[in-house]
């Protein structure tokens, strides 16, 4: 593993993940979070991976099939999850709805980037470097969003319960993280069961979902501080 194959990887890796991350930070223009908080939360979700692929190996021993596949989902929700609430949704700057979403997303961009940089890693160490490219395209286009949209519905849950007490709150961050797994989970499912005959379905279905989260963030946000 050569110098530059590594900064090849880490840059193709990155660099969907930051395209992303400044299409998301455009949401919260009028107001931007901190920039070092924003780094933080980013740099916690890569750290997510270290911490995720052990356990994600250990799991491997345990169960199989489906099971398997739920437990890697939950593991890496609850991780980028864990790295945006230690970073920034307990401080004083998740001051507004549309804040969650926001730390949430750069979150799981960070975690995506430094997976993507794996991912690109294996194909490029054989000296497949077509396959790295497809490799780094169907993961920006699919994964990365995928990772977006399953933490967004976790930061969308959170910013329509904004204003809640501090029991619906809980319940609803709570479902949040349970749709957030099982929309990962689908994902896997279908990707590593069905192969390439499910791809241009699932990835569909990941871009409508989009959609659907742009039009709800559209709803939490605050006219007087959101929209300029």
């Amino acid at each position: 593993m050569t110098p530059l194959m590594l900064f090849i990887a880490f840059l193709g890796g990155m660099i969907p993940a930051f395209v992303w991350l400044f299409f998301w930070l455009l949401e919260d223009r009028c107001e931007p979070e901190p920039k070092r908080y924003i780094f933080l939360c980013f740099l916690a979700g890569m750290l997510g991976v270290v911490v995720v692929l052990p356990l994600e190996q250990l799991a491997d021993n345990y169960v199989t099939g489906t099971m398997l596949l739920l437990v890697w989902g939950a593991l890496e929700e609850l991780v980028k999850f864990g790295a945006a609430y230690a970073v920034a949704l307990r401080t004083a700057f998740f001051d507004e709805p549309l804040d969650a979403v926001i730390y949430l997303v750069t979150a799981a961009l960070g975690f995506s980037a430094l997976e993507n940089t794996l991912f690109i890693l294996g194909p490029l160490h054989e000296g497949d470097a077509l396959r790295s490219i497809l490799t780094a395209d169907l993961r920006f286009m699919g994964a990365t969003l995928l990772h977006s949209l399953a933490s967004a519905t976790i930061g969308i849950a959170l910013a329509l319960s904004f204003y809640k007490p501090a029991s619906v709150r809980r319940m609803v961050a709570f479902l949040g993280v349970v749709l957030a797994i099982a929309l990962h989970t689908l994902f896997n499912f279908f990707i590593l069961n069905k192969g390439s005959d499910a791809t241009f379905w699932i990835f569909l279905c990941i871009w409508v979902g989009i959609v659907a989260l742009l039009l709800l963030v559209e709803r939490v946000k605050q006219p007087a501080r959101d929209y300029c």
